[in-house]
């Protein structure tokens, strides 16, 4: 596929986590695990293309040094920049969307003022990332997980702190099928400011965004998600001092255990770590294995955001149905 956001992270080495999407165009790269501003590398990633992304000869920014161990991450939005979205009462600059990969990424001009934005989706948007261009910003999350209310907190991402609650980020206000809130805060909404926001929606069978209740256990509880995770990412939301812990099954796989123990965190640079934080990658959903203070504390709330290994549904949310074969081997 041609991807529209690609997160890189070195594996082996101390890096932080190097953004690039087609909305504000490649070369340029922003850090879910650093407050700095956009910075413009032409050397690093430098082109999307239709079968995936292209890299120069890294000379600043590292997602190309010789013989490091290196992943990435890719989500599909419209295959290009896309063009201005004027659902809201901010016009994006552009946006660059597909309802059905649930994805979109946009950018737009901060007034200072309470605001609505389109995000493209046509559904309501589940988990929204916002990082300021031009300047030191946080790296600021809305997600459904939050609470009951998830509309009057928000979280950071480049740090370990749990649940904000500020009334002027979101306006105190739901995001809906066509546009999401913005209130004063400064680093999503400051005059002269030019922003980037990532937004997802689940697809049944897809992905899914949600929240579980830790048990400390090593049997912990099955955190339905209607498929087996190839991606998940989990935040403790009750407790600072944790972090957006991230596994998947290309790095993982149980190589080295029963479980998926290979860990990096979204916000830092440390490199990839075999842990003792195992999770299980289950037909329908997942389960964590031991009771690490980033996954599975009695009490404690977390949210997770998970991709399929294989999508069980096809585009119209029908169940795939199983099939048979018999024949010799080749």
């Amino acid at each position: 596929m041609q991807p529209d956001l690609v997160w890189i992270k070195e594996r082996s080495a101390v890096e932080g986590h190097k953004l690039f999407d087609a909305a504000r165009g490649a070369t340029n790269l922003i850090q879910s695990s650093s407050a700095g501003p956009e910075q413009d590398q032409d050397t690093s990633l430098t082109a999307f293309n239709s079968d995936g992304f292209s890299l120069g000869i890294d000379t600043g920014e590292i997602v190309n040094d010789d013989g490091v161990a290196t992943v990435a991450w890719c989500w599909k939005a419209g295959a290009g920049a896309g063009s201005s979205n004027t659902d809201g009462s901010i016009n994006t600059t552009t946006t660059s969307v597909s309802t059905t990969a649930g994805f979109s990424a946009s950018t737009y001009s901060g007034t200072g003022s309470n605001a609505t934005i389109g995000h493209g989706l046509g559904v309501v948007p589940e988990m929204l990332l916002f990082k300021r261009r031009n300047a030191s910003s946080e790296v600021l999350v809305y997600h459904k997980g939050f609470a009951s209310d998830p509309h009057t907190d928000y979280m950071v991402m480049h740090g370990t702190g749990a649940l904000v609650d500020n009334a002027t980020a979101w306006q105190d206000t739901a995001p809906t099928s066509t546009v999401f809130s913005i209130g004063t805060y400064t680093d999503i909404n400051v005059s002269g400011g030019t922003m980037i926001c990532y937004a997802w929606a689940g697809k049944q069978g897809f992905s899914k965004f949600g929240s579980y209740e830790g048990n400390s256990s090593s049997d912990g509880a099955v955190v339905y998600t209607g498929f087996s995770p190839a991606f998940l990412m989990v935040k403790c939301v009750s407790n600072a001092s944790t972090d957006w812990m991230v596994t998947d099954n290309k790095r993982s796989h149980n190589k080295d255990s029963a479980y998926n123990n290979w860990q990096l965190r979204m916000n830092a640079t440390d490199a990839e770590e075999n842990g003792t934080v195992g999770v299980d990658f289950l037909h329908n959903g997942f389960k964590w294995r031991d009771s690490a203070n980033d996954a599975n504390v009695t009490g404690r709330r977390y949210l997770y955001m998970a991709y399929a290994h294989a999508p069980m549904v096809n585009s119209n949310g029908v169940p795939c149905t199983a099939t048979a074969a018999t024949g010799g081997r080749g």
